[in-house]
């Protein structure tokens, strides 16, 4: 908690020349009483590219400082042409109000400053060397940007500012890593058992292709036994041959009758000793 608080800044002298002194009415609420006096500052920023052009145009100190509300006057002398770019004496650039105590800035205060030409034509054809005495600024006191800082008062120290260590914290912090180890040991277990179940479908399929290929041969076989079975066919047609002796003598007789034909054939022969004979 800040001890001092800003209340308000009000610009008094706005628009002013480039050469004016700044002043300001600073309102301000002191919550304890301070040992020490509080150091007000002002800063102008020479240029937009390098920190070497800032000029401090001034510093007060303000104190003892009663509790309660206060209120006082700001004048700071303007800052140093001879100083600043010439690229940058007629542009828009920045000043800081700040508050330090005991060496610690606990608030800062940042307005834009338009700096150009008071008249027209100038503005419209601006001459090669820059004319200080013809530029005017222009503080955007509507629009200031405040920026507060947490330091260290009187009535407090380091220990009191920082907040210590919860070893509570650590405890609970502890206590969530080990159940994110547990979370870790029980998807170690859940892949082990999906591995072992994976391999169990793999030997049991396994083991229906081995059976498949078993029936596949007990298959074969027996087509093997069909086709060996055309012998046996021929033992039975030669069993039918002994039990049907009518069809075997049939066949003897045509083969008879075959024998007394070539007899007839070679007696009708011509040339034949019978023949000659006669």
């Amino acid at each position: 908690m800040s001890i001092v608080s800003l209340l308000g800044i009000k610009v008094l002298n706005n628009p002013a020349k480039f050469s004016d002194s700044y002043e300001f009415e600073i309102t301000f609420e002191c919550l304890e009483p301070l040992k020490n006096d509080l150091e007000w500052k002002l800063t102008y920023v020479g240029s937009s590219r390098s920190l070497e052009h800032d000029q401090e145009l001034d510093s007060i100190l303000v104190g003892p400082v009663p509790v309660g509300v206060n209120k006082f006057i700001f004048s700071a002398d303007p800052p140093s042409a001879e100083l600043i770019p010439a690229s940058e004496l007629v542009s828009v650039t920045v000043i800081l109000l700040s508050c330090s105590y005991d060496g610690r800035e606990f608030v800062r205060v940042g307005y834009y400053v338009n700096n150009e030409y008071d008249s027209e034509d100038l503005r419209e054809n601006p001459p090669a060397k820059v004319q200080v005495d013809h530029i005017v600024r222009n503080i955007l006191a509507e629009k200031p940007r405040v920026t507060r800082f947490n330091i260290v008062w009187d009535n407090e120290n380091e220990g009191d500012f920082y907040p210590p260590e919860q070893p509570e914290v650590e405890e609970e912090e502890e206590d969530e890593e080990d159940d994110d180890d547990d979370e870790e040991e029980e998807e170690d277990q859940d892949k082990d058992n999906d591995n072992d179940e994976e391999e169990a479908v793999v030997e049991d399929n396994d083991n229906a292709s081995a059976a498949n290929a078993d029936n596949q041969d007990e298959d074969e076989g027996d087509e093997g036994e069909d086709i060996g079975n055309s012998d046996d066919e021929d033992d039975d047609e030669d069993d039918d041959e002994d039990e049907n002796p009518k069809k075997k003598r049939k066949t003897d007789e045509s083969a008879n009758i075959t024998n007394k034909e070539v007899a007839k054939t070679e007696d009708e022969t011509p040339g034949t000793p019978k023949d000659n004979e006669a």
